[in-house]
């Protein structure tokens, strides 16, 4: 039995091996650890030294949201009454390195 089958309808976060950050919920998995989200959102930080009141941070709505599991790299349980305090527009971070796959 996978880990991810704790998640099913749980609110989640997926980072990808292309350094998205995407939130939603989480509807199945298989074992190549495929993901279908739904309600998904793709949180788009601006960099440190963007101006955070002229530029904020971006969520983008997707909706139901299929991610190969090869570009899974982090799935983990988001504390929603947590997650409801941050004020995501005004978050700044620095984007993932490139990721390498081991052959």
């Amino acid at each position: 039995m996978s880990q991810l089958t704790a998640y099913i309808d749980k609110t989640v976060t997926v980072i990808t091996s292309d350094g998205r950050t995407l939130i939603g919920t989480l509807l199945g998995h298989d074992q190549t650890t495929n993901l279908i989200l739904q309600n998904t959102r793709e949180r788009i930080f601006q960099t440190l030294d963007t101006d955070v009141e002229n530029t904020p941070s971006e969520i983008v709505e997707h909706g139901l949201y299929l991610i190969r599991g090869d570009n899974v790299l982090v799935c983990g349980l988001v504390d929603e009454k947590m997650d409801a305090e941050i004020n995501w527009t005004k978050v700044r971070a620095q984007p993932f390195g490139t990721v390498k796959h081991a052959t």
